[in-house]
């Protein structure tokens, strides 16, 4: 078995494909961020744009997304942090770095402060801005969540 396209140590068919294919709800701000980052590496161009906030969604390019998607490659995501965003929150925030590499081979880092609001029961994507990750040291706990240091996990 593989892992997730989002980084999760369980398969995609168990993790982010039942929310790309609307089977599950997402709970969480950050499983609809992991969702979406699965979206981009299995080019699920509508499930981008479905999960956008309903208010962003004419604004949504899909031919350049689904360009974008398919030429470049999906290597990782991160998840340095989240502010609010669970089950019973309306609005939360989800701080990532996305590791991707362009139809030329050129590695790049998307690092990104996501904002999420929960309309009913479902987490949309509302906006996101460019921010500089701190760096995580060996030694700190990782990003993931998985309660063990950064070395013995996703170094």
């Amino acid at each position: 078995m593989s892992n997730c396209h989002c980084g999760k140590n369980t398969s995609f068919d168990k993790c982010c494909y039942p929310i790309i294919q609307d089977l599950n709800i997402a709970e969480t701000a950050e499983q609809v961020m992991r969702a979406r980052f699965s979206a981009y590496a299995t080019s699920s161009i509508d499930f981008l744009h479905d999960s956008l906030h309903p208010d962003n969604q004419a604004d949504f390019e899909y031919e350049a997304t689904k360009a974008w998607a398919e030429n470049s490659k999906w290597h990782e995501l991160h998840i340095i942090g989240t502010k609010a965003g669970q089950s019973g929150d309306k609005t939360g925030t989800v701080d990532f770095i996305a590791k991707f590499s362009d139809q030329c081979g050129t590695e790049n880092e998307h690092c990104e402060r996501s904002q999420f609001k929960r309309v009913n029961q479902t987490w949309y994507f509302c906006d996101g801005q460019t921010i500089v990750p701190m760096k995580i040291g060996r030694n700190d706990p990782c990003s993931c969540g998985s309660g063990k240091k950064y070395k013995k996990c996703c170094s």
